[in-house]
């Protein structure tokens, strides 16, 4: 099944074309705009572990290595569409349009963090695994008995495939096919299972097959495959065909989230001869003549402050309502959630 589902790549680890035809497609705004954003959400990525290892965040899932697949797919999406991130897809969320303070309130554990900007469909962060899929296939069933062109994309990793949600979301959308991209990265663990105690299947590409829909296996690491393929779906979608199934294999460089220790399941070496996606982009930009050092060094001045402001925003946000705990959980609020509410104010000396 692998040579059924070979990896699409348009530029190669030391950043050639391997497919030239893209060449035309690719313009020095497309180039600088995924290379801002990956810059972008990379920056953030580093300041969030910096400010948890100083107690400033809560625990933090890191995504270092897959901003090429998370910045890729989101460029592909229009402003209407829905986005249904993992824990793990902030990088994806911010390129679309969320803050990074509100980012950060989530992860300092805020509701306040879960809010998605005025004029961008986000769904909340899904932490429960691949619940998210069956979401994103009804938000775009409704967009599509509205009759509208928006589409959504559901985010997920290789351990979503072992859920049920995974079928269920996937079956629902080929059905009635619905305008959804079902946008799985591939980084070869389940936190720390590997894929091959997961599932049997050669590829996560393959499992279209059984949904009669299509299915595609690309370089995560390479942004312009993740770019294309993306978009290419996304027109699909919104021509009325249905969903598609992108398998983009990457690699997380680093642990799980900030309370994972990798190396307890992870050999040492492995992965040390993936080229990072910021490299490769940086290596075809020289090759090409997309190189600006004036201009890289503003976007690194700029994505520093934009995160530093991010982060001076979100320290300054007043403190929590504690009551909020108790108040949002039921419409109606049942009689023992009231009593430990009142016994919890109590101890803080708030009655």
């Amino acid at each position: 099944m692998e040579q059924s589902y070979p990896i699409k790549r348009i530029v190669d680890d030391e950043g050639f074309f391997v497919d030239a035809s893209f060449d035309k497609q690719i313009d020095e705004q497309l180039v600088q705009e995924l290379y801002y954003h990956m810059l972008r959400i990379r920056t953030f990525d580093r300041k969030a572990i910096n400010l948890q290892r100083q107690g400033r965040l809560g625990t933090y899932a890191p995504f270092e290595g897959q901003e090429a697949a998370q910045v890729g797919s989101a460029l592909a999406l229009n402003a209407n569409d829905w986005v249904f991130p993992t824990y793990r897809d902030h990088g994806a969320t911010i390129t679309f349009g969320k803050s990074m303070a509100t980012t950060f309130l989530y992860w300092n554990g805020r509701v306040e963090g879960c809010k998605a900007p005025a004029d961008r469909n986000v769904f909340p962060p899904a932490v429960p695994i691949a619940t998210q899929l069956p979401h994103a296939a009804g938000a775009a069933w409704a967009e599509k008995k509205r009759g509208t062109p928006n589409a959504a994309i559901a985010y997920f990793g290789d351990g979503a495939t072992s859920e049920g949600d995974f079928h269920e979301g996937l079956n629902f959308a080929s059905v009635f096919k619905v305008p959804v991209v079902f946008f799985n990265q591939n980084n070869g663990y389940a936190i720390s299972v590997p894929i091959e105690k997961q599932m049997n299947s050669a590829t996560i590409a393959q499992k279209s097959v059984a949904y009669g829909i299509p299915g595609f296996r690309i370089d995560g690491n390479d942004c312009f495959a993740v770019y294309f393929t993306t978009k290419e779906a996304f027109d699909n979608a919104r021509c009325g065909n249905g969903p598609t199934l992108i398998e983009a294999v990457t690699w997380r460089k680093g642990a799980h989230t900030t309370a994972d220790d990798p190396s307890k399941y992870r050999p040492a070496q492995q992965g040390k001869d993936i080229v990072d996606p910021l490299t490769r982009l940086e290596l075809f930009m020289k090759n090409y003549g997309y190189w600006n050092e004036e201009w890289i060094q503003a976007t690194q001045e700029k994505t520093t402050r934009e995160v530093e402001v991010a982060v001076e925003e979100m320290e300054k946000f007043p403190p929590p309502n504690v009551e909020d705990v108790f108040n949002h959980v039921y419409a109606e609020m049942p009689a023992q959630l009231a009593e430990q509410k009142e016994a919890y104010l109590a101890h803080l000396g708030r009655q």
